[in-house]
C-alpha cells in the first residue's frame, strides 16, 4: 500500500468496503440498483502508489481537480485506470486535459466548452462532458447559473466533439447532510429540463462527496466524488505529499 496511506494509518480495503455498503444502503432506500452509482475516487495529493492500490482492490474511476498535478501522475499510473477532471478548468489547460482525462465533469461556460472543442478537434477525439452548475449560487465557487445553463444549452450541445452526458455540482459543506438536500433535488431537476430542452436522455448526475453522497443518491446521483471517506483525511495527504517531494530532494 502507499507510504501516504500508512502513514495516515488507514486501511483503504476497510474504508472501500464500507463505502460500497453505504452506496448499496443508499440505493436500496430509494428503489435503486447499487451499480447505479459510480464511486469516483478523487486522488489529489494521493501518489501513484494509492491509485495502484485503489486498482488492487476494484476501484477502476479516479478523479483529479488540478491539470498540472494529473500530467504528472497520470502517466505513472497503470493504464487501465480511468480518470475523470473534477476541478475547475482554465482554457489555456485544455489541450492537456482532452488528453489526460476520459471525462471533463466541470464545464462552466460556453466558452470553455468551445475550446474543449477546438482541443478535441485538434486531438481527433470526442470527449464526454458534464454541466457543472452551481445550484446553491455561491460566490466561492465556479459553475453555470441554472439559466445561464438552460439558455446555453443547446450551443454546447451543437459542439461536434463534445457529448453532454449530464450535470454536476458541488454542494455547501454542512456538517447536516440533510440541509443540502434541496441542492442535489434542483440538480436532478435541472436535468429533466435539460432532458427536455434537448430531446435526449441525459445518463449522469455527479453529485456528492465525503460527507454528503448518501442524500446525493437518494436524490439521483449516478456519480459520486469521494476522496477523503476513502484514503483517509486531506491533512494527511498533504503531509505525505510534502514528505515525498523532501525526500526526492535530498536524492
Amino acid at each position: 500500500m502507499a507510504r501516504g496511506c500508512l502513514d495516515c494509518g488507514m486501511d483503504l480495503a476497510a474504508n472501500f468496503a464500507s463505502i460500497q455498503q453505504r452506496i448499496t444502503a443508499a440505493c436500496a432506500r430509494s428503489g435503486r440498483a447499487a451499480d447505479s452509482v459510480r464511486l469516483v475516487a478523487v486522488t489529489k495529493n494521493h501518489p501513484p502508489d494509492t491509485v495502484r492500490a485503489a486498482l488492487d482492490l476494484g476501484v477502476p474511476l479516479f478523479g483529479e481537480n488540478k491539470v498540472q498535478e494529473a500530467r504528472a501522475k497520470i502517466p505513472l499510473c497503470p493504464t487501465k485506470a480511468r480518470w475523470h477532471f473534477i476541478g475547475h478548468l482554465q482554457s489555456n489547460k485544455c489541450r492537456d486535459a482532452v488528453h489526460l482525462f476520459q471525462m471533463i465533469e466541470s464545464v462552466d461556460s460556453l466558452h470553455l466548452a468551445e475550446e474543449l472543442n477546438k482541443a478535441c478537434e485538434k486531438a481527433a477525439k470526442t470527449l464526454p462532458i458534464l454541466l457543472e452548475v452551481n445550484v446553491a449560487g455561491e460566490a466561492s465557487k465556479f459553475g453555470y447559473q441554472p439559466e445561464t445553463l438552460l439558455a446555453e444549452l443547446e450551443q454546447i450541445n451543437a459542439l461536434p466533439r463534445l457529448e453532454i452526458h449530464g450535470l454536476m455540482t458541488v454542494a455547501p459543506w454542512s456538517a447536516t447532510p440533510e440541509k443540502v438536500r434541496p441542492v442535489f433535488r434542483r440538480l436532478r431537476e435541472l436535468k429533466a429540463q435539460s432532458e427536455q430542452i434537448l430531446g435526449a436522455p441525459l445518463p449522469e448526475l455527479s453529485m456528492g462527496m465525503s460527507g454528503d453522497f448518501e442524500v446525493a443518491i437518494e436524490e439521483g446521483a449516478t456519480l459520486v466524488r469521494i476522496g477523503t471517506a476513502l484514503f483517509g483525511p486531506r491533512a494527511a495527504a498533504n503531509k505525505a505529499a510534502k514528505e515525498r517531494v523532501e525526500d526526492d530532494s535530498s536524492l
